[in-house]
C-alpha cells in the first residue's frame, strides 16, 4: 500500500514515511493510493473479535510495510486496561430502539482523541525506524481543545520525541486548559495563542510547509512531525471504531449482517467523520452519515451547497472542540470525489487561502449529498438537547454529543429515516461540566463554582462517577501559563528547541 499527496499525486510513499512526516511538503495530506474493501463474511466474523483484534484486522491492510507482529504490538500498546476504563475500549450505548451512542471517551483524556493519539506515538516510533530517521522528531499540534492533551498524553516521555501544543488562550474549556498546563513530561511544551484555534491551525501549517526552516531544523537535528489529523496514523485508528460498532450491533443482535446504519458524527475538522467515510467506502454498510456542526456552521453550509465559505464570524460556543471554521480534513474526502485530481485540489485550496472560499462541480456536489447529510444547532439548542435526553433516557451527554443528538432529530424530522443510527459520543460530560450543568440546572448560579465543585455537583446530580483523569487534576502543578502571538509561534518553537 502506498500513499498519495493530495496536491501531488506523484510522491509516492510507503505509510512509514507518510506516518513519519505528516504532512506532504508541499501542504497536502496523504491518502492511500488504493481503499481495500472487506466482504459481508469478513466483517461478519469481527463480531467473534475483541477490540485489539478488530484494530489489527484493519490497520494491517493500510501499514502494508509493517510486520504482522508489529500492528499487534503497536494495538496492545494503545488498547489496554491500564489505558481505558472499560474492556470494550468503545462500547455502544442503546438510547432507544433506532438509537446508539457510541462513547470513544473511556480513555485516559476522557475524549475520542485517545482512541488515535494512543496508538499513533507507537506507529510513529516504528516508522521513523523504518525509515532510518535519526533526527529527534518534534511533534507539533494545534488543537481546539482535546487533542492537544490527548497527544501530550501519548507522547510524553517517548524517546526520541518532543511535543509542542498550541492552543487558542480564550477556546477551550477550563478543565480542557488545566489537563494541558499541567502536564507532566520532560519532552512536552503547552502554548497559549492569542487567537482562534484556526489562528494556531494556520500557524502549524505555515511551520511545516516552511522549506528553510526545516532545513534550519535539520542541521539542529530535529525533523518535524504532526499528531493532529493530517496525520494518516492519526486518522487511521479511527476507521477501526465504526467497524467495532457495527460488529458489537451485530453480535447483540441488534442488527442483522449486512443491514445498513446510519453515523452521526460531531466534527469540526472533519477527521472523525471522514473516517466512517472510508469504512463505508471499505464495504461498512452506511446508509447515510450525519455531519454535525455548531453555530460555526461552515460544513453545514458547504455540504448544501457545495460552496466553502470561511468568511463569516466565529463563534466560541459551549462545544469548543468544534469552533472551528477550516476544515483540513474535508481535503482527503475532495480528493478522492474528485477522482484524485490534485490540480484541481489545488485550485479550491488556492481559492480558499486567497478568497477565503471556493465552490465544488456539480459532479462532486451529488457525489457528497448522496453520502452525507448536514445540520446545525446553536448553543440554547445544545442544551435543550442535554436536558430532554436526561430527563427522558436519564443519560447524560456531553455539549459535543448532543450537538449530534440535535441534529440527527432534525434528519429524522427532514426525512423521516427510521435507520438504526450510531451517534459518535466524543467527550465525558465532566469536561464541559459547567455547561453540562447549565443545560440540567439553567436556574442555577454556577458561576462562582470552581471547576473542582463543578466536577462535584455534576456528579451527584447525574449518579456518575468523576473521571479519575480529571478529579486528579486537582492536585497536579500548573506547569505552563504562556501565551504567544500567533505571528510569533515559529519563533516559539526556535526557543523551546533551544532550551
Amino acid at each position: 500500500m502506498q500513499y498519495e499527496s493530495t496536491r501531488n499525486p506523484d510522491s509516492l510513499v510507503e505509510s512509514a514515511m507518510a506516518i513519519k512526516m505528516g504532512l506532504s511538503p508541499e501542504g497536502g495530506l496523504f491518502v492511500p493510493t488504493s481503499i481495500p474493501k472487506l466482504t459481508q463474511g469478513e466483517i461478519m466474523k469481527l463480531a467473534e473479535l475483541g477490540y485489539n483484534a478488530r484494530a489489527v484486522e484493519i490497520l494491517k491492510l493500510y501499514l502494508t510495510d509493517f510486520s504482522l507482529e508489529e500492528v499487534k504490538e503497536c494495538v496492545d500498546h494503545a488498547y489496554n486496561k491500564d489505558k481505558f476504563e472499560t474492556v470494550n475500549i468503545a462500547p455502544i450505548y442503546q438510547l432507544h430502539e433506532q438509537c446508539y451512542f457510541l462513547e470513544l471517551w473511556h480513555g485516559p483524556t476522557c475524549a475520542f482523541k485517545d482512541m488515535a493519539l494512543q496508538i499513533l506515538p507507537h506507529l510513529l516510533i516504528k516508522s521513523a525506524q523504518k525509515t532510518g530517521e535519526d533526527k529527534e522528531i518534534v511533534i507539533l499540534v494545534a488543537t481546539s481543545g482535546d487533542t492537544g492533551k490527548a497527544a501530550l498524553e501519548g507522547f510524553k516521555n517517548v524517546p526520541g520525541t518532543r511535543i509542542i501544543v498550541f492552543y487558542p488562550n480564550e477556546g477551550v474549556s477550563d478543565i480542557q486548559k488545566l489537563q494541558m498546563v499541567t502536564q507532566e513530561g520532560d519532552n512536552v511544551h503547552v502554548m497559549a495563542v492569542k487567537g482562534n484555534f484556526d489562528d494556531a491551525q494556520n500557524g502549524v501549517k505555515k511551520i511545516f510547509t516552511d522549506p528553510l526552516y526545516a532545513a534550519e531544523l535539520s542541521e539542529k537535528g530535529f525533523v518535524l512531525s504532526s499528531a493532529n489529523s493530517i496525520n494518516w496514523g492519526r486518522l487511521l485508528p479511527q476507521i477501526v471504531y465504526y467497524f467495532s460498532t457495527y460488529a458489537d450491533l451485530m453480535k447483540n443482535e441488534e442488527i442483522n449482517p449486512g443491514d445498513k446504519i446510519n453515523v452521526v458524527v460531531p466534527t469540526g475538522n472533519f477527521g472523525n467523520i471522514l473516517a466512517c467515510y472510508y469504512a463505508k467506502e471499505m464495504g461498512l454498510p452506511i446508509h447515510k452519515m450525519i455531519c454535525a456542526s455548531n453555530e460555526n456552521n461552515v460544513l453545514t453550509d458547504f455540504i448544501h451547497t457545495g460552496i466553502y465559505d470561511r468568511n463569516r464570524t466565529f463563534k466560541l460556543t459551549a462545544s469548543p472542540s468544534m469552533d472551528i471554521l477550516i476544515s483540513s480534513n474535508l481535503e482527503r474526502l475532495l480528493f478522492l470525489l474528485a477522482n484524485r485530481d490534485a490540480t484541481q485540489i489545488n485550485a479550491w485550496m488556492d481559492s480558499l487561502k486567497t478568497a477565503g472560499k471556493y465552490e465544488v462541480d456539480s459532479a462532486t456536489k451529488e457525489k457528497i449529498t448522496a453520502s452525507f447529510w448536514a445540520g446545525s444547532c446553536d448553543d440554547a439548542q445544545t442544551f435543550d438537547a442535554i436536558r430532554q435526553v436526561s430527563e427522558q433516557f436519564s443519560y447524560v451527554m456531553d455539549t459535543h454529543t448532543a450537538v449530534g443528538k440535535c441534529v440527527y432529530d432534525q434528519y429524522v424530522t427532514a426525512t423521516g429515516d427510521k435507520t438504526k443510527t450510531v451517534i459518535a459520543s466524543t467527550a465525558s460530560p465532566f469536561k464541559f461540566s459547567q455547561d453540562v450543568l447549565s443545560a440540567l440546572q439553567p436556574d442555577e448560579d454556577l458561576s462562582q463554582s470552581s471547576a473542582f465543585e463543578l466536577l462535584q455537583i455534576l456528579s451527584e446530580q447525574s449518579g456518575m462517577r468523576i473521571p479519575p483523569a480529571l478529579g486528579d487534576l486537582r492536585n497536579k502543578t500548573v506547569r505552563f501559563g504562556e501565551t504567544c502571538e500567533k505571528e510569533d509561534m515559529q519563533a516559539v518553537v526556535s526557543t523551546l528547541l533551544e532550551g
